[in-house]
């Protein structure tokens, strides 16, 4: 049985890094994990934080918050990692925890304000609000690009 495709609503996972809330579409996300041991590889960028034998599958992980230029992740009881797919790869990312699963209406989202500064906002894609939350949908293709290049 096929699942109904929404065209209204886009299906997200709400993570929080830092006092910020992030979303990317349920459709890319493959799981989400308690932290589990990280395999340090050399001469990687700061960001990424090492591999994971993820069952069976060796996945990169990158640090968010360091990503995005917000210092080191502080891993607790509450920190993920979000484990997303894109084009036909795994690659984990370090989120301070993930909260819950939304619908946001399509006609909510809106292009990224003018004046959002700092390195983040080169990888975001779309802002919405939804009640009283500001949910910032990330671009994943800008934010794992030198994943996928192989850096």
């Amino acid at each position: 049985m096929t699942e109904a495709v929404d065209y209204k609503n886009l299906k997200v996972v709400v993570f929080q890094l830092a006092d910020k809330e992030y979303v990317i579409p349920v459709s890319q996300v493959q799981g989400i994990e308690k932290l589990i041991y990280i395999t340090r590889v050399p001469k990687t960028p700061d960001f990424v934080k090492g591999v994971i034998n993820l069952r069976g599958v060796v996945t990169p992980i990158i640090d968010l918050k360091n990503r995005f230029g917000l210092g080191e992740s502080s891993l607790g009881e509450s920190t993920r990692i979000i484990i997303i797919t894109l084009d036909d790869m795994n690659v984990g990312v370090i989120v301070d925890s993930a909260n819950d699963v939304l619908d946001i209406p399509l006609d909510a989202i809106e292009p990224q304000p003018e004046v959002v500064g700092g390195m983040e906002s080169d990888f975001i894609a779309g802002v919405a609000k939804i009640d009283s939350r500001l949910l910032i949908l990330l671009n994943l293709n800008l934010v794992l690009n030198p994943i996928k290049s192989g850096v």
